[in-house]
């Protein structure tokens, strides 16, 4: 997945972050499943969603080639990261799947989701995705994700800057990525 962040390095970091980070990490910290992980870490990012004090100017910078990640925090331990995208209007992901549980929030604008069903090769039949559902993501909404069934792809078909918080069950700043496997298969709509 091309962005304009291959080699992350920590920003500088907020008040506000700084209480956002301390939450994830007790959520993490209790050792539950991926599922139930994402869930709790949902409900320790929502309350941070769309406040002003949360990132920086430089936390908010786009770039007019593709979509922007900022590595906000990633844990000593690489039990989780969180990154900041900013999505410029017309910027968009590639159909993918994740490395870890993930749990994303609009901070700012909106993004458009299409989630998708892998639907294996059987009987000389090609494997295809099956769009299962077309989202548009309101500041505030909270999504998460454990694999495996995370295949979706992100947009923003807005004319303003959207802005997402994703936490990742994975060090993203030693994997580079949060994605695990980019699709090329037929999809129907």
């Amino acid at each position: 997945m091309s962005t304009s962040t291959t080699a992350f390095r920590a920003a500088r970091t907020t008040g506000r972050l700084d209480v956002l980070v301390s939450g994830v990490r007790e959520a993490v910290g209790r050792g539950l499943p991926p599922d139930l992980t994402a869930y709790l870490v949902g409900e320790r990012l929502a309350p941070h969603l769309g406040a002003a004090d949360l990132l920086t100017a430089e936390q908010r910078a786009g770039d007019p080639e593709h979509y922007r990640q900022h590595l906000l925090h990633a844990e000593h331990d690489g039990s989780f990261s969180v990154i900041a995208v900013v999505w410029l209007p017309g910027q968009r992901t590639p159909v993918h799947d994740h490395v870890s549980w993930c749990v994303s929030g609009v901070h700012e604008g909106a993004e458009h989701e299409r989630r998708y069903r892998l639907i294996p090769a059987a009987s000389g039949s090609p494997a295809r995705l099956v769009a299962t559902e077309d989202l548009v993501n309101e500041q505030g909404t909270v999504a998460a994700f454990a694999p495996p069934g995370d295949i979706h792809r992100v947009w923003n078909t807005g004319t303003e800057r959207a802005i997402s918080l994703h936490v990742y069950g994975a060090d993203i700043s030693r994997l580079g990525t949060s994605v695990r496997r980019v699709y090329d298969l037929p999809a129907d709509r």
